[in-house]
């Protein structure tokens, strides 16, 4: 049965959620969620929230997703315990060494793999399932059509984004809150740089192109494609930090058309709460220039009419759809949101109204302009629907009673249910009826109160022995038979630990360091050559979300999981940034799967960079291989879309350059030939300067992406002049170059 997965930021949410028809559940802790800035869980309401779920036969799975950094591997280790000592279900998962802790501890907490590691292609998926993911969540950006061929042949279960809120970016490779703003999206603490504005500018010419949210996307929206859909293992909405009246509407109207039953209407109902448009996604092949919305970044709403005149101090609105009082609308003016709450709705003559559904009118003080569009964002009367739907039980359980009662003896009641039985036995003796022998009816109304249960009453077998039974001792056994059963349910989820096993001991021999260079031209390519670097990466990168291998001679330069699984056995391999390492644990399993260098993540900082080295050499009794990034622009933002395409640029990448720029900085646009996109840095990393007194890592690698050759040459040059000790003067420049976290700890 496909598995309707629903978010929840807090305990309402999750109420909602169950309430609507969720099958699972995932939430996030105080502590390595990737969503910190929702009201997330601590381990008592969690506690709360698991028996919740579990009396409903609904599964909790807890996002521990976002990377670990050494100084708290021990917290984490810590928080996976209690999470299985909760019960809860499983843990989905990014760091691998916290991916490599629940695989080797717990039996029956499940590791899934966050959408985080980026896994879009079988490769990936394989790999993980041989070192015992029981679900991958794949990466948003993956085809329907691949999904299935993925879910064909790794026979594993996965798991879909469905509905909600998209990343521009592939998710688990978006650096740009981190490094811009210190507030990592891979700590759970994105800033959402992509709802910005921005202002996208040719700068071969010179000429903006205006400025616009060019990096905001859409909601995805899949209840078209429902039937497709069913095929898959679970279906996950997005919206973690969205209000339980959200998770209401979209977990409903998601649990009708998995049932077959979901009207237009149902569908059209998604509109009303929030959205920001809706695309089909990457999923069901959305041009990639129609996933964004550039001209609100927020909650769109819908149309529901138009102002049509200036009428006696108020605004004439011809509606198409009905208004209520106490709605929320924005009225669009001059490309600048005018929002309302409707207290008071008036007919033409000036009377009070409270709805109207063809024609009305407000007062406002702002200026409105004829056949300004008019969106309702909230609908008053649609919410309180949608909130008397949050105590509801969305199904409930059979109880199955036998009664036995005979004069003389004890009241006893073999009860059913939730898959157990429970025995209830009296403490007290029944007595002989004088005149109103217990009757079946009598039994039936005092066991059909179970409204605040999760049960409904179903078969009573009850036999008149002229036994006399008060209605306190039936409403007393009742309550103990549910509690007993609840009991049982709830004591029955297995919580088992393994033995952890012994790890074999990696180690290497700590080397005189070396520089190497990663380019994007030949031109660039044979710079680096010129200058003498020995280990260049250019037609040798396997890209992070590449999805396809060709033959390649020699060691390649990794940067996804799916890559190491196709060239392990064939190519010795380095792997890159965007597998964001940035602990001992993760370097150490990338190592045993057969990395020759490891290289570190842009989010460590000097101190992180020892700790993670002192770590590993005390565990393994020796050195990791280690590359680190000291020189190019940062890549912020690895996508599918093209802004350039969706500005009317298309092909134009090939002659001409562009950025995008804010109030802060300008950030060039690195276009690829499979018409992907990177989002770069405006400032460069430097830490040139910095590379001799960095001690254990291998070598340091210099990432050119616009620079022309004379300058791939300088930095090259300086750079081995720089590290043999043979050049003295600073070579940072404070007005272009940054540190990036090197002396600053993201959060």
């Amino acid at each position: 049965m496909t598995e309707l997965l629903a978010p929840a930021g807090n305990m309402e949410s999750l109420k909602a959620a169950i309430a609507n028809g969720a099958d699972a559940i995932y939430l996030g802790m105080q502590k390595f969620g990737a969503r910190a800035y929702s009201s997330n869980f601590d381990l008592e309401s969690l506690e709360e929230a698991v028996k919740y779920a579990h009396l409903r036969d609904v599964k909790i799975y807890v996002t521990m997703n976002t990377i670990v950094f050494e100084d708290e591997i021990s917290d984490m280790k810590k928080q996976l315990h209690q999470l299985n000592e909760i019960g809860v279900d499983g843990a989905i998962v990014q760091d691998l060494a916290v991916f490599d802790y629940v695989v080797r501890n717990f039996i029956d907490m499940e590791a899934h793999c966050s959408t985080q590691m980026g896994l879009d292609d079988l490769d990936g998926t394989l790999l993980f399932k041989e070192l015992g993911a029981k679900r991958v969540v794949l990466a948003r950006e993956t085809s329907i059509e691949k999904v299935k061929e993925i879910k064909r042949t790794a026979k594993i279960p996965l798991e879909i984004f469905v509905h909600g809120a998209l990343c521009v970016s592939y998710s688990g490779n978006c650096l740009m809150s981190g490094l811009i703003g210190y507030r990592s999206g891979n700590r759970g603490r994105c800033v959402g740089s992509c709802r910005k504005q921005y202002e996208l500018i040719d700068t071969t010419t010179n000429t903006s192109l205006g400025k616009s949210y060019i990096l905001s996307t859409k909601d995805l929206n899949t209840i078209d494609h429902i039937d497709d859909l069913k095929d898959i293992d679970s279906l996950k909405i997005e919206g973690r930090m969205k209000e339980p009246a959200y998770v209401a509407n979209v977990v409903s109207k998601y649990r009708l058309a998995l049932d077959g039953k979901a009207s237009d209407e149902d569908k059209e109902n998604l509109n009303k709460t929030f959205n920001r448009t809706y695309t089909k996604g990457y999923l069901f092949h959305e041009d990639v220039k129609d996933i964004t919305n550039i001209q609100k970044p927020n909650n769109f709403g819908y149309e529901i009419g138009k102002i049509t005149k200036s009428f006696k101090g108020m605004y004439e609105i011809t509606l198409n759809k009905i208004l209520n009082q106490n709605d929320i609308i924005r009225i669009d003016h001059d490309n600048e949101d005018v929002n309302l709450s409707v207290v008071k709705l008036y007919d033409r003559d000036g009377n009070l109204i409270n709805k109207a559904d063809h024609v009305c009118y407000i007062k406002i003080k702002e200026k409105l302009s004829i056949g300004d569009i008019v969106y309702k964002t909230k609908d008053y009367l649609y919410y309180k629907e949608l909130e008397n739907t949050l105590d509801q039980e969305f199904r409930r359980f059979n109880l199955d009673i036998k009664v036995y009662a005979y004069p003389g003896s004890k009241l006893v009641i073999d009860a059913e249910g939730l898959g157990f039985q429970y025995l209830y036995e009296s403490a007290e003796t029944l007595g002989e009826a004088m005149n109103n022998p217990a009757t079946k009816e009598q039994v039936v109304k005092q066991f059909s109160r179970l409204s605040d249960t999760v049960f409904t009453l179903n078969d009573v077998e009850f036999e008149e022995y002229n036994a006399f039974i008060p209605a306190k001792l039936l409403n007393s056994a009742r309550r103990e038979i549910v509690q007993g059963l609840y009991e049982l349910k709830l004591n029955n989820k297995k919580k088992r630990i393994k033995k952890e096993a012994a790890k074999e001991k990696i180690s290497f021999t700590l080397q005189e360091p070396y520089i190497t260079a990663a380019v994007t031209t030949r031109e660039q390519y044979d710079a680096c050559v010129s200058a003498g670097i020995t280990e260049v990466y250019f037609d040798n990168i396997i890209r992070r979300n590449q999805n396809t291998y060709e033959e390649r001679e020699g060691a390649v330069l990794i940067g996804g999981y799916g890559g190491i699984y196709h060239y392990r056995e064939t190519n010795p391999f380095i792997t890159d940034y965007s597998l964001n390492v940035v602990n001992a644990t993760s370097c150490y399993e990338l190592h045993r799967l057969g990395a020759k260098r490891v290289t570190l993540s842009y989010e460590l900082n000097k101190k992180q960079i020892k700790e993670l080295i002192d770590s590993y050499y005390e565990a393994n009794g020796g050195y990791p291989a280690l590359e680190m990034i000291v020189y190019g622009r940062a890549p912020l933002m690895f996508t599918k879309y093209c802004p350039l395409k969706k500005m009317n640029q298309c092909g134009l990448c090939k002659s001409k350059s562009y950025v995008i720029e804010d109030e802060y900085g300008s950030f060039p646009i690195l276009s690829h030939d499979d018409c992907t996109t990177t989002i770069l840095n405006g400032k460069i990393l430097n830490l040139l300067d910095e590379m001799p007194s960095i001690k254990g890592v291998e070598s340091f690698r210099l990432y050119f992406t616009t620079e022309s050759r004379d300058e791939v040459m300088k930095v090259a040059s300086d750079a081995l002049k720089k590290l043999e000790g043979s050049l003295n003067n600073s070579l940072f420049n404070q007005e272009t170059d940054t540190r990036g976290h090197f002396n600053k700890e993201i959060i």
